[in-house]
Formats: structure tokens, C-alpha cells, sequence
């Protein structure tokens, strides 16, 4: 069984992408000293019994699981409003160049207009009633009355462009004054939601670092004893594939399978290393399915499902805070990436308080 389990692995990429930043660096972290520059991270109390040791273990990787999820979704929040950010200054450039041109536009009927204003400001005879009193004869005042026509006219289509003009530059300023202040809260908020994403980092660094100290102060059977196994008594993997109905939450759920005995690692998506939601994210792109990245955001995308009603490829969510997530795989079981120590695996559903079921 593990050597078909091994063949079955390795139909998938062969190649390793680099880790995220965040995973490379709480890793590191843990593994050399972690939690931020200049701070040390804090001790575990030593356990008293192997027992109590491996609960400690578990206690604590659930805790780095949970600030795991927050941290994925404050840098998630983060790129969201940088996004925002770079839309709004996209709007001021583009309302900057609108008043440019707007005021062109102004500058070349600002001359016409003055002209007129100077002669009416200086007594000159435009109206029809001049045009009576000093004409000679009625062909005269023809003439002058056409003539006065026409200059009225065109005087009358400059001062409308040029109230147009006006207008259109008036409107540039007040919309390049509101995408200013647009991209200025955007700013603030992406700074807000930077320093939140730092902090939630250093915590996670900080719970990796104990979760490892108390890791290795485990025996070699108390870390077997908390990996488990990858499958419970009787499952059968190759009939559950073969029962399976092609459909993107079955299909992802026969790609998720073959990642069965990969590492858990904190902020990590493959392909050959997860967190629980990045398994889930991994799976379903295998299938052409683009999810979110955390288990929160996952947990409102697709649509939801009774739990009565579940079906194998369905995503399930647990925990009050949703900071846990697994693909359901049938007769109450499903596959996950549990915590630190504890490769991907298929498990009981019931292992884990449950919370909500979406289907993809």
C-alpha cells in the first residue's frame, strides 16, 4: 500500500515553487530562534509527562493554527486596500490631466471673452436700436442688422464654450480633489492594516517558536503516536476514487488524496506542503476552481450545506472562528492538513468541532 501511496504522489509536479514569504520565514523563525529581531520568544513550561507533553503540543499548535489564519487574513485585507490605493492614485493622475486640460480649454476662449467684456465695458453700439439711428438708408440698415446678427451670434456660441469649458474645469477640480482624498484614506487605511499584518506575523512567529520547543522535547513514539495514521482502519482510497462522480468538489478531492503524507507547515499552499487551507486551495485549482486563501474567506465562497446533506469534495469548516478547514471524503471522514507534526491525512469529521459545509 505505501509504495502504490508513493507512485500515486508522484503524478504530481515535479517541481518545487518557492515558499511564500511567510512560510520560509515563520519556519526559519522556528526552527533558528524565531519571533521578531531583538525579542526572544517566550519559554513553554516544561511538561511533567510524556502525556502531558504531546497535549501541550496539540494546545499549542492549534494556537498557531488559529494566528496562522489571522495573519493570512490580515495580509490578505492588506492587499485588498493597496489595491484600493493604487486605483485611487490611478484617479487622481487621470483627474489631474482632465483640470490640465480643462484649463487649456478655458486659456483659449479666456481672450475672446475679454474683448467682449472690454467693449461692452467701453460703450460700444452692438444693439439694433444704434443700428436705426445711424443708418441713411433702409439697404444701410439691412446691412448693419445682418452684421450685428452675425456678431451676436458668434459672441453667443463663445460664451456658451466658454462656459462649457468652464464647467468641465470646475467639475476636473472637485473630482480630482475627491479621488485625493480617496487615495489619502486609502493610504491610511493600508498603513492601519500593514501594522496589524506585522503584529499578527510576530504572534505567529512567536507560537511557532513554542510549538517547536515543546516538539522536541517529545520521543520518537510520542511523535509517531501524534502523526497517526494518514488513513483510519478500512479505508480504502483506490474505491472511494472509483465511486467518485467527476465534478470540480470530487475532483479536488482526488487531487487533495494524493497529497495524503505531506508536511504541515504554517502559511504554506504545495505543492508539497500545506497548511489547511492552502490544501483546499491547492486541491481545487488542480480543477481549474480559483478559492480564496483563508479558511474565513472560504467559508463565503460556493454555497452552503447542510450537514446532513454532505458529499464527498464538499469544503467543511470548524472551530467558532473557522480557523480550520477539510474536504469531506465520505462516511464521515475527511482529508485535511491537521495541525504541525501531523501530516495531511484523512480523518473523522467528528475529530474537530464542527462549524459550516460550503460546496464549491
Amino acid at each position: 500500500m505505501a509504495t502504490h501511496h508513493r507512485s500515486r504522489r508522484n503524478l504530481g509536479p515535479s517541481r518545487r515553487p518557492a515558499r511564500t514569504v511567510l512560510a520560509a520565514g515563520l519556519l526559519a523563525a522556528a526552527l533558528y530562534g524565531g519571533g521578531p529581531a531583538g525579542a526572544d520568544p517566550v519559554p513553554a513550561p516544561a511538561p511533567a509527562s510524556a502525556t502531558e507533553a504531546v497535549q501541550q503540543m496539540i494546545d499549542l499548535s492549534r494556537q498557531a493554527e488559529q494566528l496562522n489564519q489571522q495573519a493570512l487574513t490580515a495580509q490578505a485585507d492588506l492587499d485588498a486596500k493597496l489595491t484600493i490605493q493604487r486605483d485611487a492614485d490611478a484617479k487622481v493622475a487621470a483627474a489631474t490631466a482632465a483640470v490640465d486640460a480643462a484649463r487649456d480649454e478655458v486659456a483659449e476662449y479666456r481672450p475672446i471673452i475679454d474683448r467682449t467684456a472690454i467693449a461692452a465695458y467701453q460703450g460700444a453700439r452692438t444693439n439694433r436700436l444704434f443700428s436705426v439711428l445711424v443708418s441713411d438708408s433702409p439697404q444701410q440698415l439691412l446691412d448693419q442688422m445682418s452684421t450685428l446678427d452675425v456678431v451676436a451670434t458668434q459672441t453667443s456660441d463663445q460664451l456658451k464654450q466658454y462656459k462649457r469649458a468652464t464647467d468641465a474645469a470646475t467639475a476636473a477640480q472637485t473630482a480630482a480633489r475627491a479621488a485625493a482624498d480617496a487615495a489619502r484614506t486609502a493610504t491610511d487605511q493600508a498603513n492601519a492594516v500593514r501594522d496589524d499584518v506585522g503584529r499578527k506575523q510576530t504572534d505567529l512567529q512567536n507560537a511557532v517558536a513554542k510549538v517547536i520547543e515543546v516538539w522536541g522535547t517529545l520521543s520518537t513514539a510520542d511523535r509517531t503516536a501524534l502523526a497517526g495514521s494518514p488513513f483510519p482502519p478500512g479505508f480504502d482510497r483506490d474505491s472511494l476514487l472509483a465511486d467518485l462522480v467527476p465534478g470540480s468538489g470530487t475532483s479536488a478531492l482526488a487531487a487533495g488524496l494524493t497529497r495524503v503524507g505531506d508536511p504541515y507547515v504554517w502559511g504554506a499552499t504545495g505543492p508539497d506542503q500545506f497548511d489547511c487551507s492552502g490544501l483546499v486551495q491547492w486541491a481545487f485549482a488542480q480543477v481549474g476552481k480559483q478559492v480564496p486563501r483563508t479558511s474565513s474567506a472560504q467559508a463565503a465562497y460556493g454555497t452552503p450545506v447542510d450537514r446532513a446533506d454532505l458529499q464527498p469534495g464538499d469544503v467543511v469548516f470548524f472551530y467558532d472562528d473557522i480557523s480550520h478547514v477539510g474536504i469531506y471524503a465520505g462516511n464521515g471522514l475527511m482529508l485535511h492538513a491537521s495541525t504541525f507534526g501531523v501530516p495531511v491525512a484523512v480523518a473523522p469529521v467528528d475529530s474537530t468541532p464542527y462549524h459550516s459545509a460550503r460546496r464549491y
